[in-house]
C-alpha cells in the first residue's frame, strides 16, 4: 500500500493594505521552513497599496508543492471588514476562520474566532500595527501548523530592523490570547 500523500495546508490572511498581511504571510512562511516544511507565499493587492485590499497566502506541505496558489483555504484570518467579505467564504469545509472584531463586525457563519487583535497589539506594544503578528501567534498558537521557535526565528529576521522586540511581544500576545479560545 502506497504511503499518503503529506498533508497540505492552505492559509489566507487578508485584510488592508497597511495592516502587514503581506509581512504576516513572509514570516509564516518562512517558520515553515525553519521547521523543515516546504512552503510557498504568494501576495496580492489593489492598486491603493494602502488602503485597499490584500492578501498573503501560504501553503505549506511536508512534501512537495505542485500547485502554488491557494484554492480552499484552512485557515483564513481577516484582519478588515472588506477583506471578510470578500474571503472568508472561500475557505474549506470546516476551515478556520479567525476574525478581527477591531474591523469586522459581519461575519458569514458563527464558527469563527473572534478576537480584538488591533486592541491588543495596541495594548501590548503600544502599536496597532503589530496586529498581523498577534494575529500569527493566534493562528498558529491554535493550530499548531508551525513551531512556536521556528515563529519566533522568523519574527527576528523577518520583522523591520528595530522592530524585531514589539513585534516577539506580539506574537506572545497571540499565543496567550490562544489558550484562552
Amino acid at each position: 500500500m502506497p504511503a499518503p500523500e503529506p498533508r497540505r495546508y492552505e492559509i489566507r490572511l487578508a485584510g488592508t493594505g497597511g495592516q502587514g498581511v503581506i509581512l504576516a504571510g513572509i514570516i509564516l512562511a518562512d517558520a515553515a521552513i525553519r521547521d523543515g516544511k516546504n512552503a510557498v507565499q504568494t501576495q496580492s493587492y489593489g492598486p491603493e497599496a494602502r488602503g485597499g485590499a490584500s492578501r498573503s497566502e501560504v501553503v505549506i506541505s511536508a512534501g512537495e508543492i505542485d500547485y502554488p496558489k491557494v484554492l480552499a483555504p484552512d485557515i483564513t484570518l481577516c484582519l478588515s471588514q472588506e477583506a471578510c467579505d470578500r474571503y472568508s467564504g472561500q475557505r474549506r469545509e470546516n476551515g478556520l476562520l479567525i476574525l478581527d472584531t477591531d474591523h469586522v463586525s459581519r461575519a458569514p457563519t458563527t464558527r469563527a474566532v473572534r478576537i480584538a487583535l488591533t486592541s491588543l497589539a495596541r495594548d501590548v506594544t503600544g502599536r496597532a500595527i503589530t496586529a498581523n503578528v498577534v494575529g500569527l501567534g493566534l493562528l498558529a498558537g491554535l493550530t499548531g501548523i508551525v513551531s512556536r521557535e521556528s515563529l519566533e526565528e522568523a519574527v527576528r529576521a523577518q520583522a523591520p530592523a528595530g522592530t524585531e522586540r514589539i513585534n516577539l511581544k506580539a506574537l506572545t500576545a497571540g499565543y496567550e490570547a490562544a489558550e484562552d479560545v
